[in-house]
Formats: structure tokens, sequence, C-alpha cells
């Protein structure tokens, strides 16, 4: 049962639902519009500026109509219907999150257990089957990371992954990088040393949010990767100690790179970023990377590194780590504004050659939601 009423002179309504009394403003209403005059009918892009509707706008009458809420504006005397889904959808009249670090509902943090379940698919099925494609975005998108297996063992493979879901940003390192010993690297990632649990490049702004990275040689002992959940180490460090999180979130560290000739790359952000209403929204973590913190004030740059050495330490509990070995044909794609990845040290004997590269998240992000609506079965 759904019953409406209006209220304070028109301001605003409410729908009493099963989901208790809803309630939306006029102005609200009328800007959220979806009538051929409002938005765009082919690409629901909207025809209008706020500036157009009268800060006056009032409801003046509402009512339910075949599932349908059917309302009347005044002084238009404009009448739009708004699907009751849609409305229940975009509900903003609810308790809204109060704790600094809440994630959203789509985020699964976690730890070492999902060694059990690392997120997996192989390339094939991803490629040509819609459902199993739609569950490995999925499963990227709630985990932040996920593999792909059996694919072509070829140089450039990986652009072949990142098709799946997006487009390559090209960076100083080029379209794709090679991660194998060099003499004289220009960054640690090319030598066989192991490499502590990272986000790469917090010294760009904006930061790469996605990383490809596509085995094509492995023979070498060592070299497993490993991934860590940037999220759940960053609220594990909250519930520890809140003063901790609080002082890594409300100031900037900073980052620089300039391994290369004719490039000086430096950004200015917190380790821990959250959205202005507390939703954790990104980890920065290079200490390879990392230039001399200033922006912390004199009283507080103490608790800052107490907070920073502690949130190491948290990185480094081989409790954190999912670890994989990749093989010819293998790789993995990571949330770089989330999860961390290392490498295990490996030997000078046999060969080890991976490929990388970086894309962007909202790609990934539009290319599963494409796929839901166009193909809501693969959903299922």
């Amino acid at each position: 049962m759904v019953d409406v009423s209006i209220h304070e002179a028109g301001n605003h309504l409410a729908l009493v639902t099963d989901q208790g009394i809803l309630r939306f403003h006029a102005i609200w209403l009328r800007d959220n519009a979806g009538d051929a005059e409002t938005r765009d009918p082919g690409n629901g892009q909207r025809l209008i500026a706020l500036r157009d509707i009268t800060p006056d706008t009032r409801i003046q009458t509402a009512e339910l109509r075949n599932g349908l809420l059917q309302v009347t504006f005044s002084p238009e005397g404009k009448t739009v219907d708004y699907g009751l889904g849609w409305l229940l959808a975009n509900a903003y009249d609810q308790p809204h999150h109060g704790a600094r670090g809440w994630t959203a509902d789509e985020i699964e943090t976690w730890d070492s257990a999902l060694n059990d379940s690392v997120p997996s698919a192989g390339f094939e099925a991803v490629s040509t089957n819609p459902a199993v494609k739609h569950a490995w975005l999925a499963d990227v998108a709630r985990y932040g990371f996920g593999k792909l297996t059996g694919g072509p063992i070829e140089d450039q493979a990986l652009m072949k992954v990142v098709n799946l879901f997006g487009f390559v940003r090209e960076t100083n390192y080029g379209r794709h990088f090679e991660v194998r010993t060099e003499v004289n690297p220009t960054n640690l990632a090319y030598t066989g040393l192991g490499l502590q649990a990272h986000t790469d490049n917090p010294y760009r702004d904006p930061v790469p949010t996605v990383q490809v990275l596509y085995c094509l040689e492995s023979s070498a002992a060592g070299g497993e990767n490993m991934v860590v959940d940037g999220f759940r180490a960053a609220l594990r460090l909250r519930d520890e100690n809140p003063a901790w999180f609080d002082v890594l979130s409300r100031y900037c560290a900073r980052f620089e790179y300039a391994g290369s000739e004719g490039v000086v790359l430096r950004s200015r952000r917190p380790m821990i970023e959250l959205a202005p209403d507390g939703e954790l929204i990104a980890v920065r973590f290079n200490n390879r990377s990392a230039a001399a913190i200033t922006d912390v004030p004199f009283e507080d740059m103490g608790t800052y590194y107490e907070a920073y050495r502690r949130l190491g330490e948290i990185i480094d509990d081989p409790a954190m780590e999912v670890t994989f070995r990749l093989e010819p044909g293998e790789c993995f794609l990571v949330d770089n504004t989330r999860v961390l990845h290392a490498r295990k040290a490996y030997s000078g004997t046999g060969t080890r050659w991976l490929q990388g590269c970086y894309a962007d998240k909202d790609g990934l992000l539009s290319t599963l939601a494409a796929l839901q609506s166009a193909h809501p079965e693969a959903a299922e």
C-alpha cells in the first residue's frame, strides 16, 4: 500500500511505503522531471538549468495512478509522472552514514581469507559471454581486483584486456611498460627486489585508477604477486585508534617522481581520502615515492608519524595479504585507488617478464553498468 500527501503548502510531499515515510521536496522533484521538455529522450541529459525553474515552485496536486506518481507543479501548471520504483531507488529522506570511513554497499573489504576465492575468470569466457563478463567486472568492482587466466601469450596482449572494459591511459612510461630486470633501472619495479605493497603513481594528479599487469614469461624462482585491501587496512587503523585514522585523512601527504629525464611529477593528497560525508574513497601508500611531509602542523606531526608507521605495519601484516603467482597468459588488474599490490623478490636465474599499463575506473564501471542495463539477465 502506497499513499501520498502534500505538506507545508506544497513545499514537499510524503509517500507512505513499505520502506516507511519518504519525503520529496517540490524543487527536487521538478529538477528531476523526466519529461521530454526537461530531459532529452535520446540521451537523458537535462535540457534546462536550475535558473529556468522558479524558486517558488510548489506541489499543486499529487496522486497515484497505475504505479505512477502524478505531480502538478505551480506556478507552471506542469504535470509530470514519476515511477514509484525510481522514487524509491532515489529516495534521500533516510538515515545517512555517520561513521567516518564508511564504504558503499557494493564494496566488500577483505583480508587473507580471500586467498581461497580470488576473483578470477577465463579470458575467452569474459571475451565472449556477457554473463561471465558481467560477473567478473562486478567482482572487480566489489573487491577492487581480479585475475584473468588463459589469455594469449603475445606482446601487448594486455591491450586486449583493457579493450574488454575501457581505454588505456598513456603516461610518461608510454601506453604500456615492461616489468623485468634491467641494468640501471629508472624504477625499482624493474629490478628483482621485493616491493612493499603500494598504490601506483600517487605522484600523479589525477592518479591512474586501474592498473593491469600481464605475464608473458615466468620461470624465475619467486616473484609471486600480492594484493592488500587498502580499505580494510584503513578501517583496521580506524578501529584501533580513531585519532590515527583522523590525522592521515585530515592532512595531505606529498608524493614525487623525478626518475626520468624531463619528468617531475608531484601531488599533494591524503594517504586516506574521505568524501565530505565521510565515505572512504581512496588510499595512497607508496614509500618509494613519498616526499617530505610539510602540510602537518608541528603539534600533530608526532601523531602523524605514529599513524603512518602503524598503517604500514597493518599493510605488511601477512593476515592482510592475498598471494598468487602469475603464469604466462595470466594477468590481474587492481583498483589503484584502493588495492595495494606487491611482489616477492625473485632470483636472477630464469625469466620473469610482465607488461603493465594503466586505465581508468570510470570506463570499467561504465561497461559494467551498460552491460547490466543491456543484459539484465547477466546480472542474475
